[in-house]
């Protein structure tokens, strides 16, 4: 048979020479894109043109809308084209350009999201914004081409209003972000306020704290069972695991193929915005092993591991680097993947597994989904959820047939864009939960990912001369950017499975990349981490992120990161420089303490002297069983307070003067006071209540 050869794209600019997935999918667009480089600064300065800056990922749905609606319309293109310079920027590349802009939007428009629309002087000053712009003017709002033609015109016929405007705008950035120290000394009262005002935000119906659309927000449930830890609240510990129920029960859930979506539109975690993060879905393996431990129920452990087998089965690559996204779109539809209607049901399903199926899953006639992004939605879509878990032990058979089938005929569905770069933050989070579900459940894959991560980032992202660790790889390549994320992640990622395992390489390895944050992004001045390095290009501020968003700051997750190292180590540096970013947050702690509940967790284990844990062990022989038995039952208990370490390699010099006894040996200690060594697991779990 013959076949008409593809046809050549009528349009290709600059960005076919970038690496980042979202900027490829904008390669063909008639609009002569830019990416965010001195290239195109250069040219809006000889051409004395505003720039226009597009923000977005390549799994973000609107972001899709908006290139279809406008970027491919040649009218626009033109116009674009001929009067700005237009430069496209992967927020997941760049979240240090994103947060400047992003800083901007919401504070002129009191709203944010992608894509991030932003139009810039020459010099890279903002003085216009906002999100989505529809094609044309409807219901309020202004179509984009009109956008476009009334900042053309004001740049035409007040110039010098705009660029004032500008400078004013730069000015109020810089001020906002450059916090001096309050001289403020956040105490135990800072947690106790904290945790009472995170309670009053949660939904005792479905769960979650905060209103729709519902974000998992994992740090927040995260610090709430550390509040209820220390202050003894029975509350709070219910208000996790009821939420972590409900998500788990929900749409916002895959329960097919494990893993979790970013949001729910709604408050009852039911229909979700179907991209899968990895951010997310690390954050979230680590929520439900602590709601195992805090609990003692296997369900929550199990939603882990539904997490970690799809990281490995759909987003990892074969060298060890986990991907970024999954889309929720799919043939142009959103959720079409993981959406099905009765029928489909009736056909795929033995007659008593579908009953069964229907009724757990919640699936009727006309569905529980619609698609309002398209103009031609599918009908009668169902997305699944758990609407009745009451069944009786055939059911429960019957059940794990269908569920079967239906991720098998899933599977051969045409499957949602992948976004297959691999950045060190995002890999750091997800490492630390590999590692972390080794330590807690025992399973040898879990470590065996954690280190085959591990080693991927170190060949790829991380330059061991310079102790510089770059922020993305894709297809061979890596960028030239570094970021405090990928840093502060990776760092604690590291942590966690030298505690999870004690072998002294990764302690000096997480040596190593504590001494390039420290010598590229801490402010010795006022405290706090700078964002990006000094020499970082295109940037009109530095910035010290002071927010937990949907991924937790880096000062926030590089604080307590340090400050479990100074405890292992002894090394004083890193204890005084974590001790400084808190003197520095004291005031936002103590002001929006919600915001930061990373930040608040690192506060909580500064308060006190943490339990030290020290396994003395003759043959260092990580196969050993009783060495194996004894590291596992130090993770068994839910304590954050701690720090595990070894008596060999980088760690404090008290720890490497407790002999061993007779084989392995835990020493339980508080400082430099230890209690009698014990080779009995029961006894270290009794220590740890």
């Amino acid at each position: 048979m013959i076949t008409d050869p593809p046809t050549a794209p009528a349009h290709t600019n600059l960005l076919s020479r970038q690496k980042s997935p979202y900027l490829l999918q904008h390669q063909h667009n008639p609009v002569d894109w830019h990416a965010w480089d001195e290239e195109a600064f250069a040219e809006a300065r000889r051409g004395d043109k505003p720039i226009f800056l597009s923000i977005g990922y390549s799994t973000c749905h609107w972001c899709h809308v908006m290139e279809r609606e406008s970027f491919e319309d040649e009218k626009v293109a033109s116009f674009l084209n001929a009067h700005f310079v237009s430069i496209k920027v992967d927020r997941e590349e760049r979240p240090d350009v994103d947060r400047i802009y992003m800083t901007f939007v919401q504070a002129s428009s009191g709203h944010g999201g992608w894509p991030l629309s932003v139009f810039l002087t020459p010099d890279l000053k903002p003085f216009f914004g906002g999100t989505y712009f529809p094609p044309d003017s409807r219901h309020g709002q202004t179509g984009f081409l009109d956008v476009l033609e009334q900042v053309h015109h004001s740049w035409q016929t007040r110039r010098g209003d705009l660029t004032q405007y500008a400078a004013r705008i730069q000015a109020r950035l810089q001020e906002a972000i450059a916090r001096p120290p309050s001289g403020l000394r956040p105490t135990e009262t800072t947690l106790q306020r904290a945790g009472q005002l995170l309670k009053q935000t949660y939904d005792p119906r479905h769960g979650g704290f905060g209103q729709t659309p519902k974000f998992p927000h994992p740090s927040q449930p995260r610090f709430l069972l550390r509040y209820a830890k220390r202050f003894q609240d029975s509350e709070a510990v219910g208000m996790v695991l009821h939420t972590c129920d409900r998500m788990a029960a929900g749409g916002i859930h895959d329960q097919l193929g494990g893993g979790f979506a970013r949001y729910s539109v709604d408050a009852q975690w039911l229909v979700p915005h179907f991209e899968k993060m990895l951010y997310d879905n690390a954050q979230l393996a680590e929520l439900y092993l602590e709601a195992a431990l805090v609990s003692g129920q296997d369900r929550y452990a199990e939603v882990a591991r539904g997490i970690l087998a799809y990281v490995l089965r759909d987003m990892t690559h074969p060298q060890g680097g986990f991907y970024s996204a999954e889309d929720a779109d799919s043939e142009g539809y959103e959720g079409k993947f993981y959406c099905w209607t009765r029928k489909e049901l009736a056909e795929l399903l033995a007659p008593d597994e579908f009953n069964v199926a229907v009724r757990f899953f919640g699936v009727t006639g006309q569905g529980n989904f619609l698609d309002h992004s398209h103009p031609a939605p599918l009908p009668n879509q169902n997305v699944l959820s758990v609407a009745d878990a009451d069944l009786t032990g055939p059911e429960q058979a019957l059940l794990a047939s269908a569920r079967k089938k239906m991720f098998e005929a899933r599977a051969r569905r045409i499957r949602p864009h992948l976004d297959d770069k691999v950045l060190a933050s995002w890999n750091g989070l997800m490492l630390g939960a590999f590692a972390r579900a080794y330590a807690v459940l025992g399973d040898e894959a879990y470590r065996a990912a954690a280190e085959k991560n591990l080693a991927f980032l170190k060949a790829r992202l991380w330059d061991a001369d310079t102790l510089t660790l770059y922020h993305r790889w894709r297809e061979g390549e890596r960028d030239n950017v570094q970021l405090l994320s990928g840093y502060a992640f990776v760092l604690a990622g590291v942590l966690s499975l030298y505690q999870a395992t004690l072998e002294p390489s990764h302690l000096d390895f997480a040596l190593a990349l504590a001494q390039g944050l420290l010598a590229r992004l801490f402010d010795p001045g006022d405290g706090g981490f700078w964002q990006s390095p000094s020499d970082a290009a295109g940037l009109i501020v530095r910035v010290k992120e002071d927010y937990d968003g949907a991924e937790p700051g880096g000062n926030s997750v590089t604080t307590l990161a340090l400050l479990e190292l100074g405890k292992i180590t002894g090394r004083a540096e890193f204890t005084t420089a974590a001790q400084k970013t808190l003197g520095l947050f004291a005031e936002h702690l103590e002001q929006v303490p919600q915001a930061v509940p990373s930040l608040l967790a690192a506060l909580d284990f500064s308060l006190d002297e943490p339990a030290r844990f020290v396994l003395a062990d003759p043959s260092a022989d990580p196969r050993n069983p009783q060495r194996r038995a004894l590291l596992r039952a130090t993770h068994s208990v839910y304590q954050p307070n701690k720090v595990v370490l070894g008596n060999a390699g980088a760690v404090e010099s008290f720890a490497r003067t407790l002999p061993h006894v007779q084989g392995a040996v835990v020493y339980p200690c508080t400082g430099s006071a230890c209690q009698q060594p014990t080779s009995d697991p029961a006894r270290i779990k009794q220590m740890l209540h």
